[in-house]
């Protein structure tokens, strides 16, 4: 859609009734997805049915309304809140920005893809803007029986890259510590992508001798080697149209290292004890906790494997870098546990320990630790002498180096221009709101 429509330069509510935007308004009515119109002003002049049914609320009017208002509920624009804010870029660039924001919807906090393409004059200035909005569904921004969770800065981060790169077919990287959940996100790169209906693989490469990677990776012909009973199909022809992901690809061995490097180049492959060459057809997602760069540095990775299977690197933060994140997850775990048995909850104290923590073990370190609590628990509420009693708090970090803080001055700007509660305040930045009130505290702003 060309949204770089020649229109006389017209400031306010009157841009709305311009032909050219009535017309630009119709033709927005044909899109299935979320739309808005706005002036230069942050002003909603109009949006489409799509819009209306996903981010409307009948006794919330929007039109007229400025959009961080409506979105964020903020009193100021987006940049002036800590926040990216695409009205900007594109205003500087001439040309269209993406973000992904968490706005406020009718259903409560959610991620949302943002596009914002201007409307140029025929002088090329900026007299208004299309939105496009797009929910994210492989990810919540609230407590959630399954799938990825979260809302802190460094989660977005790795959350907006896995959205940027699903829709190509470029191989992903999953980089972090054990435990940050990557088959999670490889699955939704996964589901992201336009191979979301063909079947996700797992291959596990940890624990597997050569012989038996090759043969659970390409599959056997009958009587290829002593148990060999029927021809069996290895996981790249299970993967055919769908995602092949490569769980702890850095404990491949090296002589297997190469034959994998000859599917992805190459596109073929053949079962062990066989002579066809068959064809590949499948998106490569690989994972790793191991320093790949490292290992190359000292002969046990091949550099040309590295360079095929890294070409879209992501980060998977520890949960010490999200730990903001830690009450949503663990009231995610928490309703999986219930499973229709009533309302499982967690007290303060025990919650402010969890907080606390810095979880070596990372999510999957935090899943077992409430598992365990559960089995002490015996009115469905979790207090800290259910927790281990090595959960010791982690060493203080300042505010330079806590994942997701804000900076004073950004902290100060928000605090006054946000017209939210200070809960939804602390939800926005990715901090507890403890921590929000004893920041705001030294700030002489609580």
């Amino acid at each position: 859609m060309n949204t770089e429509t020649s229109l006389p330069a017209v400031e306010g509510a009157a841009l709305r009734s311009l032909p050219q935007v009535q017309a630009l308004i119709s033709y927005l009515e044909q899109e299935a997805q979320p739309m808005i119109v706005l002036d230069t002003e942050y002003s909603i002049l109009a949006a489409n049915t799509a819009y209306q049914r996903q981010f409307a609320t009948a006794d919330k009017p929007y039109i007229g309304h400025k959009c961080y208002r409506i979105s964020h509920h903020y009193n100021l624009p987006c940049d002036q809140a800590g926040e990216h804010c695409p009205m900007k870029k594109a205003f500087e660039k001439r040309g269209p920005d993406r973000v992904l924001h968490i706005h406020h919807t009718p259903r409560g906090p959610e991620h949302v893809d943002v596009e914002l393409r201007p409307i140029l004059d025929e002088q090329r200035e900026v007299v208004a803007y299309v939105e496009r909005l797009s929910v994210v569904r492989n990810a919540s921004a609230r407590p959630s029986a399954e799938g990825l969770v979260g809302r802190s800065a460094a989660f977005n981060d790795a959350l907006w890259a896995l959205q940027r790169v699903a829709p190509s077919m470029l191989p992903v990287l999953l980089q972090g510590e054990s435990g940050t959940g990557k088959e999670l996100f490889a699955r939704a790169v996964h589901e992201a992508s336009e191979r979301a209906h063909g079947p996700f693989v797992v291959v596990d490469c940890s624990g597997l001798t050569e012989t038996l990677f090759e043969s659970e990776l390409f599959g056997h012909e009958k009587g290829s080697f002593t148990g060999a009973n029927a021809r069996k199909h290895g996981l790249v022809e299970i993967a055919q149209g769908g995602t092949l992901f490569l769980d702890e690809i850095g404990d491949v061995p090296l002589a297997m290292q190469v034959k994998l490097l000859r599917l992805i180049e190459s596109g073929t492959f053949r079962r062990v004890g066989g002579l066809e060459t068959l064809r590949a057809d499948f998106r490569l997602v690989s994972a790793t906790h191991k320093p790949l760069k490292a290992m190359m540095a000292d002969g046990r990775f091949r550099q040309d494997l590295y360079y095929r299977i890294g070409a879209f690197p992501i980060h998977l933060p520890a949960l010490r870098e999200r730990s903001d994140d830690i009450p949503l997850l663990v009231n995610s775990f928490l309703q999986r546990s219930a499973a229709g048995k009533g309302k499982i909850t967690v007290d303060p104290a025990a919650m402010r320990r969890l907080q606390a923590y810095d979880w070596p073990g990372n999510i999957r370190e935090l899943r077992n630790v409430l598992e365990r609590a559960l089995l002490f628990t015996d009115d469905r509420v979790i207090r800290v002498e259910h927790l281990p009693p090595d959960l010791y708090p982690a060493p203080v970090a300042g505010p330079a180096t806590k994942a997701g803080a804000a900076s004073d001055d950004t902290l100060r700007r928000m605090a006054t221009g946000f017209g939210g509660t200070r809960r939804e305040l602390a939800e926005h930045l990715g901090m507890s709101e403890r921590t929000l009130y004893r920041r705001l505290k030294a700030l002489g702003l609580a």
